[in-house]
């Protein structure tokens, strides 16, 4: 049946949309047919070659042409035109059925589905339609099924209805937005590639030219849609997200509404009564760490403490039991997995620990202590399993000396205390920080051989300024911020007072405070207490003798040796002080040894006339020689110094770029032949560092004497015929701390003084063997931590006693000093704790 031609019409219409529901479309030819609401109706004759769509999610491209004396002529996706004059194709009932009287817009074909607007005869837009599919009449039949919900848009933003020029629309696939329900949906304008017959594809070049178009107006049309359809919600200007994190906030603040200036005091009806370990039998010694001694114990052991049965049938050498223990820890993937293993190790066998730890220190230290510590602590909240430490809250400050008390072990000989408030690199931590106390003590034990049961780990818990902790569901601390200083300060002085009072003869070190809090208690307790800080303290004796035997290496004169230091915090300024007593004991006066130094913040170098309010700590380094001049950049400063020395304490990754690195080189060669620089990046972790052993290799040509905080591998570089390999360094305090604190406990010291902090660092770079000399190392290899130890106890001890604060006998000391070192480092070994041995 030929169709029919409506000639009064001058515009033909693209469907027609009956109402209501229509039945399932049956399969007929190669057509794909899908169920609908409301019928579309299409002209038989574009049917019989639509175009396949490649996705759902591709748009159909439909040119209506009325240029053709009187015919309408329609256009798929460029393909040739089929005339469809008069008539139209309803794919529900496959019947024709003549076209409607012509309408202003799309909106008559179907009010409920078509809704365009018009501004005079321009139409400017269009609202989503309901699924459809276009089908055609012949056994060749083709299907634009599942296309989902669309719109129909003009390739232009507006042209005369009554136009003779083509006329385009698109239609796009509906993509409703996942956070909205469907009253507020938004529609996708986003173009997907069409498949056509390569034959009757258009040029390029009008493809790109519709593309355009097609492009700006379905941008248009998206942003008018959401400007109607935020008109219509009401909800769409507010931030969902803010509410659910206040509520969720809300939740978790259990403080809310209660005051927080009254403490109650813990009443303790009761002691613990703990079994002695010659009492001990079966799993009382088994599930006690400090006795348990695994497949060591020997046949008797097993007898008389009821063990049999209780482990293996085997007995097996410490070596077998280490072998086993590597094994494992080599087959774990991540340094987070290794640590939670020598974890468990440690809370079921500490002396088998202990000797994997001695034996394996070069590959486990990094795991116990940084870089891995520092991992550790971030997560802590969440790999919590166990208790292995005191954790004191500001909450039960009245409680105090209550919570020492608990602790299990009697009589600790070292704690190690923090606050959380600057862990490493890290920032405010909170409770977190207590895996720094832990970590530091492992360290006590297993690099000089304190008896780990006279160890104590203690974090106080003052809440935390840190958003990611307080918004943590699982964070273990105090969830509240920080008290004022003042505040703080109290706490303090209550811990501290307690502390002294319930274990009399114990060493406190304190650990990561934040810069101001830690001189402030350095300098209000050093003199008071029996006590020291290993930020300020330690890691300036750890890189005063790194930097003591650097300088015999660089070749550059004492009195031309200039340092800079990047990073003005209570690391940078201790170490700096430590320096400048190595300078005033080789004749410089104090003034002439500290204008050797120039420290460099995140404002530039610390100047008294840089218009800020310098803190406290940094005015003892602040420049008066600048003429007014402030250097804001480290290269500035580089240039403007010319150093021979550049130490890093900025907790800041790659803050050493090359070209920093290299004005340091061309500073010393300036001074004449054979000179080398000496680069001490100390961040801690390895993420924090401000430069790599590597890069400082390659930007300095081999010359660099280098020492980092964490550990860096050896770096070969190959020559014609031969590599050279070149050594790191590792300042870590560990050569230093355990060594000072095993020296100040076997003394008795009352205090620690500033001379037994200096000669822990003169004598730990006195402790080089041969092939280290002939290394060119600064620090002795690590696998040698406890020899280097027991020399510097042994000089620390000597300090003591030289400085009046040993409480040991005097007729023990008339010894020593009548049979010298050798009596003095025997007494000294007889005293380490050495496991399994």
């Amino acid at each position: 049946m030929k169709p029919q031609r409506n000639r009064g019409s001058p515009l033909s219409q693209l469907a027609r949309l009956r109402a209501g529901s229509s039945p399932m479309a049956r399969n007929v030819g190669l057509s794909t047919r899908i169920p609908y609401q409301a019928g579309v109706c299409g002209p038989p004759h574009v049917g019989t070659t639509l175009p396949l769509l490649r996705r759902p999610s591709s748009p159909a491209r439909v040119s209506v042409d009325n240029s053709s004396a009187g015919r309408t002529l329609i256009k798929l996706n460029g393909n040739n035109p089929r005339d469809c004059t008069s008539t139209h194709w309803d794919s529900n009932q496959q019947t024709h059925h003549p076209q409607l009287s012509e309408p202003s817009s799309l909106h008559s074909l179907h009010p409920g589905l078509f809704s365009c607007s018009t501004t005079g005869s321009g139409i400017r837009s269009s609202t989503p339609l309901p699924p459809f599919t276009f089908s055609s009449s012949t056994s060749d039949r083709r299907s634009l099924s599942s296309i989902g919900l669309s719109s129909i848009s003009p390739t232009h933003p507006s042209y005369p209805t009554n136009s003779t020029v083509n006329r385009c629309f698109l239609i796009h696939p509906h993509r409703p937005s996942p956070r909205r329900p469907m009253a507020f949906s938004t529609y996708s304008t986003a173009s997907s590639d069409i498949s056509t017959p390569r034959s009757i594809s258009p040029s390029s070049s009008v493809v790109s030219a519709r593309s355009s178009h097609s492009s700006v107006s379905s941008k248009r049309l998206s942003l008018s849609l959401q400007r109607r359809q935020s008109a219509l919600n009401p909800m769409s200007s507010v931030d969902i997200t803010a509410i659910e994190q206040q509520m969720k906030m809300a939740s978790l603040d259990g403080l809310r509404g209660y005051a927080q200036n009254h403490y109650g005091e813990v009443q303790q009806y009761r002691s613990t009564d703990y079994v002695p370990q010659s009492a001990a039998g079966g799993y009382q010694v088994l599930r006690e760490p400090l006795w348990n001694k695994g497949l060591s114990f020997t046949p008797e052991e097993r007898v008389s403490k009821n063990l049999t049965g209780l482990i293996p049938h085997a007995m097996e050498s410490v070596e077998t039991q280490v072998a086993r223990c590597m094994k494992v820890i080599n087959t774990r993937q991540t340094n987070i997995d290794k640590y939670l293993y020598l974890s468990s190790l440690k809370a079921t066998n500490l002396d088998l620990f202990y000797r994997v730890l001695i034996d394996n220190v070069r590959d486990l230290m990094p795991l116990v202590y940084t870089p891995t510590i520092g991992d550790v602590c971030l997560q802590y909240s969440t790999l919590y399993t166990r208790p292995e430490a005191l954790y004191i809250s500001i909450k039960q400050r009245r409680s105090i000396r209550t919570i020492l008390r608990n602790w299990p072990y009697p009589d600790p000989e070292i704690c190690v205390v923090t606050d959380g408030s600057r862990i490493l690199g890290l920032g405010d931590l909170g409770v977190n920080g207590v895996g720094i106390s832990i970590g530091k003590l492992a360290l006590y034990t297993g690099a000089a051989g304190i008896h780990p049961g006279k160890t104590l780990p203690i974090v106080l818990d003052c809440g935390t300024n840190n958003e990611t902790n307080l918004k943590d569901p699982l964070y273990l601390g105090l969830r509240a911020r920080r008290p004022s200083p003042a505040v703080a300060q109290e706490f303090m002085d209550e811990f501290m007072e307690a502390a002294v009072e319930v274990f009399p003869n114990m060493l406190i070190q304190f650990e990561d405070f934040e810069t101001e809090k830690a001189f402030a208690y350095l300098a209000r307790y050093r003199n008071k207490y029996k006590c020291f800080n290993d930020d300020i303290q330690g890691t300036g004796a750890v890189v005063l003798a790194g930097y003591i035997g650097a300088v015999n290496l660089s070749g550059v004169p004492l009195e031309e040796q200039r340092l800079v230091f990047m990073g003005a915090g209570s690391a940078g300024v201790g170490v700096a002080k430590q320096m400048v007593e190595y300078y005033t004991r080789r004749g410089l006066s104090e003034q002439a040894a500290r204008e050797k130094f120039w420290l460099v913040d995140t404002k530039g170098l610390v100047t008294l006339d840089r218009g800020d309010k310098l803190a406290e700590h940094k005015k003892y380094f602040a420049r008066a020689d600048n003429n007014g001049h402030q250097f804001r950049t480290l290269e500035e400063v580089i240039e403007y110094v010319r150093p021979s020395a550049l130490v890093g304490l900025t907790a800041t990754f790659g803050v050493f770029t090359e070209s920093i690195v290299r004005g340091l080189k061309a500073s010393v060669d300036a001074g004449g032949s054979g000179r080398r620089p000496i680069l001490f990046p100390l961040s801690n972790p390895l993420t924090k560092a401000e430069c790599t052993f590597e890069q400082a290799v390659q930007w300095t040509e081999g010359t660099v004497i280098f020492a980092s905080g964490s550990p860096f591998s050896p770096f070969a570089v190959k020559a014609a015929d031969h590599a050279v390999t070149y050594w790191p360094n590792q300042g870590n305090n560990v050569y230093v701390f355990p060594g000072l604190g095993l020296g100040a406990i076997l003394a008795k010291a009352s205090k620690i003084t500033d001379e037994m902090v200096y000669i822990s660092a003169s004598s730990l770079s006195e402790s080089l063997n041969a092939e280290e000399i002939h290394k060119g190392l600064i620090y002795p290899h690590i696998e040698r931590v406890r020899d280097a130890s027991v020399i510097v106890a042994r000089e620390v001890m000597k300090a003591a006693r030289r400085e009046g604060v040993s409480t040991l006998p005097e007729e023990q000391w008339v010894e020593w000093e009548e049979w010298g070192d050798v009596a003095l480092t025997k007494f000294i070994k007889e005293r380490i704790y050495d496991p399994l041995k």
